[in-house]
């Protein structure tokens, strides 16, 4: 099994998993295609990208480690829970 991915996961480290580049996008991360971050993947945390860009961490973190969110739960969406 895989480690947990946790804030200070390295961007990198998640890109090698399988569709994280999908969740990542999902969550509107522009890492997944920007040039700059393809340089830096060995050193951006993905809990430091995810507040530079306002993106929902613990959503994120949810996902990626394959857990269901409480809003999904209670059949909201991840982003506000009224979807």
């Amino acid at each position: 099994m895989s480690e947990k991915i946790t804030e200070d996961t390295l961007l990198g480290d998640i890109m090698k998993r399988p569709n994280a580049a999908k969740t990542l996008s999902k969550f509107r991360l522009p890492c997944v295609s920007c040039p700059m971050a393809a340089l830096e993947m060995g050193i951006l945390k993905i809990g430091d990208v995810s507040r530079m860009y306002g993106v929902d961490l613990k959503g994120l973190l949810a996902e990626l480690n394959g857990e269901t969110p409480e809003e999904k739960k209670s059949g909201g969406c991840s982003c506000c829970g009224g979807c």
